[in-house]
């Protein structure tokens, strides 16, 4: 030990890099490993983003410039237009619209805002890894919401109530969900919204996924289209994954206008704001048809049914409910082991495989692993075939 143990804080000290980049740097070091543990998307950005970036690179003489801290006028403005086409409530663009650095800066900045000292967020349980580590660096407390697995990880809402307290701030809501790929009901969800609304809480909606729902798009429901829920609503849109631009960090937020006021001093104190580059590409991307969304849809689609039928080869080693969006599977985990995490060890250095242990989502992900298959065919197959052999003993 150095002194350097005694000053980093103890909320840091007490918290850990998430399970999932702890995992692909593990792999990392594993020559030819099959890695389906990130939720990274195979897909390059498409063309008319990067050819519109160029152009703008060329013509536009601010374009290595800072913005105001709130974003772009003309991509709050798109962003406008894009959540009134999507849910039918018009907002303004002034007052409730901010562009972050993708949905983790956007819930970075939400939960420093509104997080004292032993404040709650309630996390469905299996929930993104990610949140819990957030919600602990900013001396919060995660509250764990267990889902029913035995319905396919629908929402238990018999229990929400009783997990709210004088220190709860908000619910955190996925759907489809990260990692279990479940789509909550309209109805599940309304219900939702009128507990949040009845104990003055907010419901953040965390939304990486909503262009990915496959044959289960009539299942899909933004609760941020319900007029009544706007003032207890934080909608974050990131463009990560429908428009596969995970490294350009770039998301929108809407929110009441008095939390974004708010929020401004730490998205400005923390961020100043989202890279001007990131939000010119937001700017390509919104201002023409996304077309490329049909062909990333039906990609995915072929994937996730490759990695069902895969999956149901090896009944001995893993069960499983079929994703209804996003794309990833959250199979439990049926042969021997002591838990998740060593059981997610074993595979990656015997087997060359790697799976993100499902302890890392909250208790309820205890003896699961998550299979990200936004990875090319290739390598799910080679995974398979490695866990196939592997459980065989040959």
């Amino acid at each position: 030990m150095t002194f350097i143990t005694d000053i980093v804080s103890n909320y840091v000290h007490e918290a850990s890099v998430s399970a999932i980049k702890e995992m692909a740097m593990l792999s990392a070091k594993v020559e030819g490993a099959a890695s389906l543990t990130w939720g990274l998307p195979s897909f390059r950005t498409p063309d008319y983003i990067r050819e519109a970036v160029k152009t703008r690179l060329d013509q536009d003489m601010d374009a290595g410039k800072y913005t105001l801290p709130d974003g772009l006028p003309e991509l709050r403005e798109l962003a406008v237009e894009k959540y009134l086409a999507d849910t039918g409530v018009a907002v303004s663009a002034a007052d409730n619209v901010m562009i972050s650095a993708g949905n983790m800066q956007a819930l970075n900045t939400v939960f420093h805002t509104i997080l004292d000292p032993g404040d709650e967020i309630i996390l469905t349980d299996p929930c993104f890894a990610s949140h819990i580590q957030q919600i602990i660096l900013f001396n919060g407390r995660p509250v764990y919401w267990p889902l029913d697995e035995a319905n396919n990880w629908s929402l238990d809402l018999d229990r929400l109530a009783q997990l709210i307290t004088e220190k709860t701030q908000a619910i955190v809501l996925v759907s489809p969900s990260n990692p279990t790929g479940k789509i909550f009901t309209e109805a599940e969800l309304r219900q939702v919204g009128e507990i949040a609304r009845q104990h003055n809480i907010l419901v953040i909606i965390d939304d990486p996924y909503s262009d990915f729902t496959y044959e289960n798009r009539y299942k899909y429901f933004n609760l941020a289209s319900v007029e009544r829920f706007r003032e207890h609503i934080v909608y974050m849109y990131t463009f990560s994954k429908a428009y596969a631009m995970s490294g350009w960090r770039l998301a929108y937020m809407i929110m009441p206008a008095e939390l974004k006021r708010e929020a401004m001093k730490v998205h400005d104190a923390t961020m100043i704001c989202a890279p001007r580059i990131s939000q010119l590409a937001g700017i390509a991307a919104l201002g023409q048809p996304s077309k490329h969304k049909q062909e990333f849809q039906a990609v995915l689609k072929k994937r996730r049914d490759l990695i069902v039928d895969r999956l149901a080869n090896v009944p001995h080693v893993f069960s499983f409910q079929q994703a209804e969006g996003a794309y990833y599977m959250f199979p439990k985990i049926l042969v021997d082991h002591a838990d998740s995490q060593s059981f997610a060890i074993d595979l990656l250095n015997n087997a060359r495989v790697t799976v993100t242990p499902g302890r890392a989502f909250g208790p309820s992900g205890e003896h699961h692993v998550r299979l990200a298959y936004c990875v090319d065919e290739d390598t799910i197959n080679l995974a398979f075939d490695r866990i196939e052999r592997y459980f065989s003993g040959t």
